[in-house]
């Protein structure tokens, strides 16, 4: 069975789609960007654009009453893949113990002009 989920602080999304779902204890991300939460506009450097998406998923996480350590899997698309060491950073402050899975793509453009994006999956214990 499937539900939407309803993050209250989180950036909503932007289309006609949920920026979460649950289906028996998995819980689906959409692919969150990198955008300045008062402006709406793209950040325009890639490590407060990395840091701002992982909080936002954070923070969807937390709503629901799981944290970053729930996630399972991750997909990271980088506008530029020159960026991967910088994200890399980033990621390995929010991810320090036991990572989950992840792929990292390189894609020609992104939603609004941002940097990255990614989408996660967590699970419930």
């Amino acid at each position: 069975m499937k539900k939407k989920v309803y993050p209250l602080k989180s950036i909503a999304a932007a289309g006609p789609y949920s920026t979460a779902a649950e289906a028996d204890g998995f819980i689906f991300i959409s692919g969150q960007l990198g955008l300045d939460p008062d402006t709406g506009e793209a950040i325009p450097d890639i490590e407060s654009a990395t840091r701002q998406v992982l909080t936002n998923i954070r923070t969807i996480l937390s709503e629901i009453g799981l944290s970053i350590n729930h996630i399972v899997k991750t997909t990271i698309y980088l506008k530029n893949i020159t960026d991967f060491a910088a994200v890399n950073k980033i990621y390995s402050e929010y991810f320090s113990h036991e990572p989950p899975a992840r792929s990292t793509v390189e894609v020609s453009n992104l939603p609004k002009g941002v940097l990255l994006e990614i989408d996660a999956i967590a699970m419930r214990e």
